[in-house]
């Protein structure tokens, strides 16, 4: 289904490159003249940001991965494959002369006695090696990474000659099939000579730069110690992409997509040490509104407009109005780096309704009451972040980012590990932050609303009818937190940094404490009237709680404490009561 919605992709979008074709960034060119003799070296890069990047064009594609085999693209290749010079200590002078004859090869299949490949094959037979050391660009373009691209006067760069582009005698076009493997092809369902290596993706966070396979299998023991035998992972004893028959176009087709969305910075962002790109199988308004529910734009960080932009998309539900492009399907596929490989952290399909009304659903079981000056960013980067070690998002559980998503798009309740990676962070840093609090609820009413148990759903913000222990007992805490507060005012540190952890995991070592050591604070208290609140919040409190102090709390008991906390802290500071009890 991914690689059939990819190559679905490739068919539709605009100035992707043809089949046989790909964009490549070439920073140099080898520039020749009418006669093949040669000019010297062009730089086409330029200045963006603070890196210099090689000029783009369409250049043969080679259709399938190098591997580790000696396979030369057309006109465009490295030092080593263009003029036989070894670019890395490590490299083999055999198999470096094998590269360069492998290139030249490749261009002879054009017509060796046609100009300019005449030219061109005379040039690359007899190379004017101190010309070429001469030229001051030379010590770059001999660097591994370097690509260098011929160009020869009259015909400009030379994978744009007719020739190559209208595909005679074009050996890219051939390469990645085998005449002696046929069979159907599980992307396109047609009969077709099979890929041995599928190209590879480039432009996912923390993989290989210069690319990772997404369909690939580990042949080390093809020839190796194991030669004669049929490798275990070799099933039905199909080696290498054989085992995952594709066609050359559909191969092609899929990783130019997915390189596509790699490349456009309104279809791909990062969250944790995932790629999400994104889709729709036509325009929608609502792949601009999407981003905003995994990270908010840079320009709009700081105010509630990442919030707005989605949710005024989705409260057209509320009012029975049908939203735009309802029945458009939609696509998120999130990428993570696997060394070598590439591998799917999730993938998500369905109409944009669908979506629409389960992100709605989300931001709604988040919703927690807020301080004046909480600017209420709920974008699943800032959440995660929120709940990372040391607030940095580099620090975000690598699986929880696609286990959360994968909830938010199915409308399915959230992992576990979003609750204990919540708890262990507030018990860490003894702090309960909005985000966490809402983290927390959101979790709580998804589990309660699956799972039916006699526990009341949580408000938005504080309930005086909820009995639960955990959430009285959070709120005892922040009300014995505001009576030492008053009784001594600019105190570095309350009770909370001191005794969080165990008020909220055994609350039988700690309250008994407290509640002899509020006595002391609310004798310091000089106006009666705050003395007299507090008392009569205390026993609203108390009275709720069952006779004997509980020994344990549960996780979940943990997470309605962290709640109770947080609801009585923003009800001590708000000024008004009227929203004391809101649903």
């Amino acid at each position: 289904m991914i690689l059939q919605s990819l190559y679905e992709l490739s068919e539709r979008l605009e100035g992707i490159a043809p089949e046989g074709f790909e964009t490549k960034r070439i920073p140099f060119k080898c520039c020749l003249n009418s006669a093949g003799q040669f000019v010297g070296f062009e730089d086409t890069r330029q200045l963006a940001g603070k890196k210099l990047v090689g000029q783009e064009f369409l250049v043969p594609s080679l259709g399938e991965a190098k591997g580790n085999g000696i396979k030369a693209n057309l006109l465009w290749e490295n030092a080593e494959y263009v003029f036989g010079v070894p670019t890395k200590e490590t490299s083999k002078p055999d198999r470096v002369k094998l590269q360069a004859k492998t290139f030249r090869d490749k261009i002879q299949s054009l017509g060796a006695d046609r100009s300019p490949w005449r030219e061109v094959i005379a040039f690359l037979e007899n190379l004017p090696m101190s010309a070429l050391e001469a030229d001051p660009l030379w010590g770059e373009v001999k660097e591994p990474s370097s690509l260098i691209a011929l160009a020869m006067d009259g015909y400009g760069i030379l994978t744009a000659h007719p020739d190559v582009k209208n595909g005679e005698s074009n050996p890219a076009s051939d390469q990645g099939q085998s005449e002696d493997c046929k069979g159907i092809c599980l992307v396109t369902g047609e009969q077709s000579s099979l890929v041995r290596l599928v190209p590879q993706i480039k432009g996912v966070r923390g993989a290989n730069p210069t690319g990772g396979s997404l369909v690939a299998v580990n042949n080390k023991f093809e020839n190796g110690r194991n030669q004669g035998a049929t490798p275990a992972f070799a099933s039905y004893n199909k080696q290498t992409a054989f085992n995952s028959p594709m066609s050359p176009r559909a191969a092609e087709g899929f990783v130019k997509a997915a390189n596509e969305l790699l490349k456009d910075e309104r279809r791909h962002l990062v969250v944790g040490d995932a790629t999400v790109v994104f889709w729709a199988e036509r325009k929608a308004e609502f792949e601009e509104q999407f981003p905003w529910f995994f990270k908010p734009d840079s320009q709009k960080d700081g105010s509630d407009l990442e919030v707005q932009a989605v949710m005024t998309l989705y409260k057209s539900f509320s009012i029975g109005a049908e939203i735009p492009d309802a029945q458009t399907r939609f696509f998120v596929l999130g990428f993570a780096p696997n060394s070598a490989r590439i591998s799917i952290r999730f993938w998500q399909n369905g109409t944009i309704g669908e979506f629409s009304g389960r992100i709605r659903r989300h931001f709604d079981d988040l919703e927690i009451v807020r301080g004046p000056k909480d600017i209420g960013r709920y974008a699943l980067w800032h959440c995660l972040k929120d709940i990372s070690a040391q607030q940095d998002s580099s620090n975000i559980p690598p699986n929880l980012v696609g286990n959360v998503t994968r909830a938010i798009l199915e409308g399915t309740p959230y992992p576990a590990t979003l609750l204990q990676q919540t708890i262990r962070r507030i018990r860490a840093e003894q702090k309960v932050t909005r985000i966490r609090a809402s983290l927390l609820k959101a979790y709580l009413n998804r589990f309660q609303r699956t799972h039916p148990t006699n526990e009341k759903e949580i408000l938005v913000s504080l309930d005086p009818a909820n009995t639960n222990p955990g959430y009285l007992l959070g709120r005892l805490f922040a009300v014995l937190e505001k009576i030492q507060e008053d009784a001594q005012p600019g105190i570095n540190a309350t009770i909370r940094d001191r005794y969080y952890g165990a008020a909220s995991a055994s609350p039988v070592t700690v309250f008994p404490q407290l509640l002899k050591l509020k006595n002391h604070h609310l004798a310091k208290l000089e106006n009666p009237a705050f003395r007299i609140s507090h008392e009569k919040r205390l026993t609203e409190i108390i009275e709720g709680l069952p006779p004997s102090m509980p020994n344990h709390l549960s996780i979940e008991e943990q997470a309605r404490f962290a709640i109770g906390y947080y609801h009585q802290r923003q009800a001590l500071f708000t000024k008004s009561d009227k929203n004391t009890s809101e649903t």
